[in-house]
């Protein structure tokens, strides 16, 4: 009798055959792509770390899309920011959806979700309540907390500048967390910012592209604990849930507290309630949980991510950062500190964020989207269920675009908002999938940023010796890129800026 492990190597060689015999015929007709190896095709060509890298030197090779074959599931790589706009938003009607991730969305389940969620009227839904509390019109509402809190993020800085990765994230996190519950987060240890930060960690471990064996092999997910090669399983489960009390807990404490004043308005889950007077049906009390849940995990490591990156820069180019300090001593002046509204004003600083999204995105492959209806794009077919991947990083790296593309250079936007706008549309995904925050993620990065340039400099560590500590440019590998941890100072320009920062915090209640 055959043993179990012996049963699922059978069944998963019999499933990954039969769906490389069904998608023979279409491969006669897709883009061009690497050679592709019986069974597995480019499976084992892809790397773990870094693969919009390896999809950036393939295009050189191939072209603007690239047709990959990962164990029988089409991938199509799109390295070109006019394709991309073509199909991902021009016809974002069949390139809405999501890909089916068994680790990410079924066994973890953030497919309930706003980020995973298939495309449809449960998505709507949540992208709806997204977009009304965070639109351009509504975000100003929001700008005193997010100003509040950056000039709190540089005072801590100043006093501790080893502290940043740290202070920059309960900064963040008690933006998203004031904005999205009414709640004010009491200490980097509150557990309401500890378990929505391993959180966001998971999700971006979870939906990393080639991953998971069990996203193209489903039928693993069916496996007994006690088999060998299942630990994935164990770990979909302590995901699990940690992905539910990241998005309940705050928003159970939101409703409690609401009728007693304690959760602060407005926000976005105590706006909902207030409308519906604390009488939401189960269908849209699910909404909101995810929807803000998605705000909460999606806005944590990217904005920490742009910062740090922020950062990282000024220390490689210190005269991009007198070039934004000089705009900003001359437009706002040395009485007061700047404000979110000052950004019209500001085009330079303006400049030096946009190109912070460039050089080194958040997200370099943004989350995959996947194909509903079969397509046909310049003679290339597309097939229904492929998954698209969107190659961010190359976009924003081409050369024939962005002139000596690893260089930090804001003077390549000519202060122009509409050549900004090509490169934020870009960080921020496409068509019907884009960040619906995006205004109040503007609002929150342009508040630290600016802030910081006002009434800090950003200078290299020093070694024993006195001698400057000038950080390698190097990330982490994720669906969410982060800076590896460096060493700063963070030293404050003037007096007269330490002052204006002290007496522009309001005093505890």
């Amino acid at each position: 009798m055959l043993r179990p492990l012996a049963v699922a190597a059978i069944a998963c060689g019999t499933y990954v055959l039969a769906k490389h015999l069904l998608c023979s015929r279409e491969r006669l007709r897709m883009a061009p792509g690497p050679t592709r190896w019986p069974l597995v095709g480019n499976a084992l060509q892809i790397p773990q770390l870094n693969p919009w890298l390896t999809y950036s030197k393939w295009a050189d090779t191939y072209g603007d899309i690239i047709h990959l074959d990962v164990l029988g599931q089409p991938v199509i790589i799109i390295n070109s920011a006019e394709v991309a706009r073509d199909l991902l938003d021009k016809r974002s009607s069949i390139y809405s959806d999501r890909p089916h991730l068994v680790m990410a969305g079924d066994l973890v389940g953030y497919s309930e979700g706003f980020a995973l969620k298939p495309y449809g009227e449960s998505f709507r839904r949540q992208r709806k309540l997204i977009k009304q509390d965070f639109a351009q019109g509504t975000v100003p509402r929001y700008f005193h907390l997010q100003e509040t809190d950056a000039r709190k993020l540089v005072q801590a800085l100043l006093d501790d500048p080893s502290s940043l990765a740290r202070q920059l994230k309960m900064s963040i996190a008690a933006i998203i967390m004031e904005a999205n519950y009414g709640y004010t987060v009491k200490s980097e240890d509150d557990p309401y910012i500890t378990i929505p930060f391993s959180n966001a960690d998971n999700f971006s471990k979870a939906c990393a592209v080639g991953t998971w064996l069990v996203d193209f092999i489903p039928q693993l997910q069916h496996l007994p604990l006690w088999m060998p090669g299942t630990g994935f399983l164990r770990t979909a489960r302590d995901w699990r849930e940690i992905r539910i009390n990241a998005s309940w807990i705050p928003y159970r404490w939101c409703k409690e507290n609401l009728s007693a004043g304690i959760a602060h308005t407005p926000s976005l889950c105590a706006t909902s309630l207030l409308q519906a007077d604390g009488e939401l049906s189960k269908e849209d009390e699910h909404a909101l949980v995810w929807a803000a849940g998605s705000v909460l995990g999606g806005g944590l490591e990217t904005n920490v991510s742009t910062i740090l990156t922020f950062c990282l820069a000024m220390l490689h180019y210190p005269e991009v950062q007198a070039k934004a300090q000089a705009e900003i001593d001359a437009v706002v002046g040395t009485d007061r500190l700047p404000s979110i509204t000052d950004r019209t004003s500001l085009p330079y600083v303006r400049s030096l964020v946009t190109e912070v999204f460039r050089w080194n995105p958040p997200a370099p492959l943004c989350i995959p989207h996947a194909l509903s209806e079969a397509d046909v794009y310049h003679g290339v077919h597309l097939p229904k269920g492929s998954v698209v991947v969107p190659n961010i990083w190359h976009m924003l790296h081409d050369p024939m675009t962005y002139a000596d593309p690893m260089d930090f250079k804001p003077e390549r936007y000519g202060n122009a908002d509409a050549e900004m706008q090509k490169v934020t549309d870009l960080a921020f995904g496409f068509g019907r999938r884009a960040c619906p925050g995006f205004y109040f993620a503007q609002g929150t990065i342009f508040a630290v940023i600016a802030t910081v340039l006002a009434t800090c400099d950003v200078v290299p560590a020093v070694d024993e010796r006195g001698e400057p500590i000038v950080p390698e440019i190097a990330y982490t590998s994720g669906t969410i890129v982060c800076p590896e941890p460096f060493r700063c100072n963070i030293k404050s320009r003037t007096e007269r800026a330490r002052a204006l920062l002290i007496q522009s915090i309001p005093s505890p209640e």
